[in-house]
Order: structure tokens, then sequence, then C-alpha cells
């Protein structure tokens, strides 16, 4: 049977893997013969900075695209939508989102396990130099969402590809995803800027900056409430521990669609919770419209820059 070769022609991935098919093949066997043409390189490695819920969107768009991905994250996850988002296995060990597995990692052993199983590893891993792989990264995908380029550079990779406002194609990275919701939604962007950001959240049956629930001050967070409960308005949800304990309300009636992890240390006025006025417990199980979305725009980023290369 013919091996997969590289070819070099215009218009294709420079790091994909074409598949000959060894005879003439029935239409049935075309069908599954096509959907796996064009593949990543299996040699490739694809980073993720971030494992909240829409960066949970990327790798799940990846990951089904062929990409084998491992995501860094923080030792203490920020994470409110933690049922749907892989930075949940840095604190439980695992986390399963639609039938995708993600592990936490301590070595480059325990990652290359991960891969072989078809899981996503996740890594603490704050910066670049924590990384527990020796191989390079060939892509570099910045999910933070913190509106900035903190310690990105475009040089980190060859394809730096960032989600959101705050970076410069070509001075931060080589493309950017737009995570405004609109009509420009996980569009891939290979010069200037997203959108800048607004401060309010996208508006789900009027609301919108009240779905987003902060810290009141300081301290320790401890929850009463778990996401996935329907509360009514003014319930307290948990409360912020310091000197004095502050209480935190729910500003509507609605669904507990996240809450950041229960004993976290937060800042005042750090975003701690979301509400949902939609009662559909689904929503608290399932990967987004808009995280999905942008994983599209990033899957596409990838493969146009991979042509450029």
């Amino acid at each position: 049977m013919p091996g997969a070769v590289r070819p070099r022609l215009p218009g294709f991935p420079r790091r994909s893997v074409w598949k000959l098919a060894p005879r003439p093949l029935s239409k049935s066997q075309s069908a599954s013969w096509l959907r796996s043409f064009v593949q990543p390189a299996p040699d490739d490695i694809v980073l993720v900075r971030g494992g909240g819920d829409i960066a949970t969107g990327v790798v799940w768009r990846l990951h089904h695209a062929g990409f084998r991905v491992v995501v860094a994250e923080l030792p203490e996850p920020l994470t409110i939508r933690r049922t749907v988002a892989v930075s949940s296995a840095v604190v439980s060990g695992h986390s399963e989102i639609e039938g995708l597995t993600a592990r936490r990692c301590e070595d480059e052993s325990s990652v290359c396990s991960c891969w072989g199983l078809g899981e996503i590893p996740v890594v603490v891993a704050p910066t670049l130099g924590d990384l527990p792989l020796s191989q390079p990264m060939s892509s570099i995908i910045d999910c933070r969402l913190a509106k900035q380029p903190l310690d990105s550079s475009i040089a980190d990779a060859d394809i730096v590809i960032a989600l959101g406002p705050g970076f410069t194609v070509g001075t931060h990275c080589h493309a950017v995803i737009e995570t405004m919701r609109g009509h420009r939604l996980g569009r891939a962007l290979f010069s200037g800027m997203a959108e800048a950001n607004t401060g309010n959240p996208g508006e789900i049956e009027g609301k919108s900056a009240a779905r987003v629930i902060r810290a009141p001050q300081a301290g320790r967070i401890d929850w009463t409430s778990k996401i996935g409960d329907w509360v009514e308005e003014g319930t307290v949800l948990g409360e912020v521990v310091a000197t004095t304990q502050s209480p935190v309300h729910a500003p509507f009636t609605g669904m507990v669609r996240g809450l950041i992890t229960p004993g976290s240390q937060v800042a005042a006025g750090l975003k701690i919770a979301d509400i949902d006025p939609r009662h559909d417990p689904e929503a608290c199980l399932q990967i987004s419209d808009k995280a999905l979305a942008i994983g599209g725009g990033v899957v596409e980023a990838l493969h146009r820059l991979s042509v450029r290369s």
C-alpha cells in the first residue's frame, strides 16, 4: 500500500499529509477516504494557552480536525463556566466535556500518554518556560482573553494566533480571531485588530452587564449554590470571606451558568459568577455557539497560515 507523501503544491498546507488511495474505491469508501484526505503532520503540536470555556471551543475544534493539542493553564484557574472548560482538569485531575476527556499532566511522558489515548493533556504552565515538553510548539493559540498581549510574541512559534482585542497582526501574532458577538464573530483576521472591548458581555433576553457577578471584596469565595441551579433574584449564592463576610446575590432570576472554583482567593471586582436568564440546563453542559465559532476561526487560520509558510 502506498505510504503518505508531502507534496509541495501551492494552495495546500505545508505540514499536511496526503493519503493516496491504494486502489479504486467504492462510493462509501471514497467518502471515508476523502474525510481524512488532508491531516496535520503527526509531529506538529498546537499549544493552547488558557483552558476556559472559549478556549475549550478552540480545543474541541482543533482536536476533531486532527490536531495534536496541549493546553497550558494557571495553577489556580479563574474559569467561571467550569463544567465546559478543560481548565477544570487542573483542579480535579480530569474533566469530561461532550465526550472529550482532558487530563492534568505533570511531565512529558504523561502528555504523550494522553495523546495516545485520544485525550487532551492540560499542564500547569503560566509561561512558555514552564512547559514540560522538549519538542518546540509548531503553533500557539493565545486563548487567555486578557484583552492585551501579556507575554505573547509573534516570535514564539511558526504560527501564533490570538483571540479578541489587544493584539495587532504582524506585531503580536500572525492572525487574530474576532470574539465580539455579531456578524464578524469567529472571523480570522490577517491584518489589523479585533473590535475593541466594550466591557459588557453579549445581551441575552435583555440582560448584559447584569449577567456577570463580580467579587464585592478581596477574600476567599465560598459557594452555597452550584452550577445549574435555578435561583430567584436576591438569592444568596455564596460569600466572599475576609475579615468580614460579603454575601454574593443573584442580580435577577435565572440559572447559575458559572461559578469560579470554590475556595479561590479572589480580588475585589474579579468576575466570579455568571447568571443566564434562560432556563436551559443543557447550556451548562455544552460548549457554546460562540466558543465553537471562534474555534472554527482558529482552524481556518491555522490552515491558511500553513499555506503561506
